[in-house]
């Protein structure tokens, strides 16, 4: 493992400049009630950022009030105008791609290929639904019994709440934002406190592409509790989409169900990685790489528990361990960099609380399992080997750059031992064997898994878990769906 010490100028100044530091209601720039604000920190460094606006339980129901007033006029703007404006914000973002990913490496601390690499992925989401606004359909046709004709349609749900993480600043913004413009719904979106310019440069984007005022609202806050509870308690508010833990999930689900309103839930993950006595262990340490420390490993579908064969246990650590060891760290926008700085303290104090348990269960450190040095929120990318049953970090999200590493005997325990979690996220299998895989499919508890791949996510795939992963789906033609209301009309046959 090497630290990179060169940090070159900020690649982020000249964009962080153009990034807007109030609160985006009703098409306008404005100040949060009395003035407050709140800085953004670079984990790298520790250092302010920038200081925007942070939004009052008033300012999030002036967003919505914007919201809810734009919201005929949006339902009933044309399918291929709402499609055009969607492709616009598209292809805005491919220009603006350099500024977006060096905005996302300063305040997330990714390496700055990453960012680039989550613009292309988040700005799919708008090209998609952007071809998905003009595939809204329903359907006609007799009732069984031949009295009369059936009329199946799909309407906007109404205004809607996103709530999104800060590990995938833009694309948990697009992942929620497409979907819901082109099924007609207008929103109001809190991003997360760590991460919100990415967010408000966003907005910007979409400002300029001239979406109309009020269809997007942006109130980044600290008080994030207190800012939508009473946007949840509003009748106008019909939908709620939130990315984030299952706990905080969990209190929103109670909150939302005063109103009844639809909900999308993609909450926490323990994903499995299943490594059996016929992989290709080329192959399964790639995607081991990509699936655990991609992004750090702070992501909802990185692989949580390394389940391996134990006739190929030892020939995987060995090779696993020797790519963890050459990963560089530092500064996202240092040139080498493999792996930036977590999000925050708290972030590098459980994982070293779950490294640490388990040590103390018996665990050993193959590499790293220890702090980075200097300033910034760095921890070593880390290698557990014979963790032992009942250790926090084989139940509990990592969210860090740790990969836990056990054995199995035969199939059925390693599905029995996958399976052995509350969540269902996603999982990833690395086999040659055909009919393994398809035996993989059914038996597996997840909503998504990797055969011989160690990422899962695109836009054209229904993204979202079982269990308490959550709820809904995201992407894909199911993602639109999210946004709908179904309405069913009989006419009479006054022949019948």
């Amino acid at each position: 493992m090497t630290v990179v010490d060169a940090r070159p100028e900020s690649l982020a100044a000249a964009a962080l400049t153009a990034v807007p530091r109030d609160l985006f209601i009703g098409g306008r720039w404005v100040a949060a009630e009395g003035g407050r604000t709140f800085p953004v920190l670079d984990p790298a460094t520790g250092e302010v950022l920038a200081e925007v606006a942070d939004a009052s339980p008033a300012d999030g129901l002036a967003a919505l009030t914007a919201a809810a007033a734009a919201q005929e006029a949006w339902a009933q703007t044309p399918a291929r105008v709402r499609s055009t404006l969607l492709r616009d914000a598209f292809d805005l973002v491919q220009q603006r791609r350099h500024e977006l990913a060096a905005i996302m490496t300063a305040e997330m601390g990714k390496p700055l290929a990453e960012a680039r690499g989550e613009v292309a992925y988040g700005g799919e989401f708008l090209r998609w639904f952007a071809d998905e606004a003009v595939r809204i359909s329903g359907r006609y046709g007799a009732n069984p019994e031949g009295t009369g004709r059936m009329i199946v349609t799909h309407r906007p749900v109404g205004p809607a709440l996103l709530i999104t993480p800060w590990n995938f600043p833009l694309a948990m913004a697009t992942r929620k934002i497409a979907p819901a413009l082109a099924a007609g719904c207008t929103v109001v979106l809190k991003p997360a406190e760590a991460t919100p310019l990415t967010a408000l440069y966003f907005a910007r984007l979409l400002e300029e592409i001239g979406l109309p005022a009020g269809v997007v609202n942006v109130v980044p806050t600290l008080s994030a509790g207190a800012v939508c509870a009473p946007l949840i308690a509003d009748r106008r508010l019909r939908k709620l989409s939130f990315t984030g833990s299952t706990g905080v999930g969990r209190t929103l689900l109670r909150q939302a169900a005063d109103n009844v309103l639809r909900t999308s839930m993609e909450l926490g993950g323990n994903a499995p990685f299943l490594v059996f006595e016929d992989a290709d262990l080329d192959a399964a340490v790639d995607g081991a790489m990509l699936a655990k420390f991609r992004n750090g490993g702070q992501a909802c579908t990185a692989a949580n528990r390394f389940l391996v064969h134990e006739a190929v246990a030892a020939e995987f650590t060995a090779r696993l361990t020797d790519r963890v060891r050459a990963l560089r760290v530092g500064p996202g926008d240092a040139d080498g960099t493999d792996v930036g700085p977590l999000i925050d303290d708290r972030a590098v104090a459980k994982v070293e609380a779950l490294v640490a348990d388990a040590v103390a269960h018996g665990a050993e450190v193959a590499v790293g399992g220890a702090r980075g040095d200097g300033p910034g929120t760095f921890w070593q990318p880390t290698v557990l080997t014979n963790v032992a049953p009942g250790s926090r970090i084989l139940s509990e999200e990592v969210f860090g750059p740790v990969a836990a590493i056990t054995t199995f005997a035969s199939e059925d325990e390693a599905v029995s031992r996958a399976n052995d979690t509350e969540f269902g996220l996603a999982a990833y299998a690395y086999t040659r064997d055909l009919a393994r895989a398809q035996r993989l499919l059914e038996r597996l508890e997840t909503g998504m898994l990797g055969v011989n791949a160690g990422i899962v996510s695109n836009a054209a795939a229904p993204f979202g878990g079982i269990k308490q992963s959550g709820l809904g789906r995201e992407g894909g033609v199911e993602g639109i769906a999210e946004y709908l209301d179904t309405s069913y009309a009989l006419t009479a046959d006054p022949a019948a």
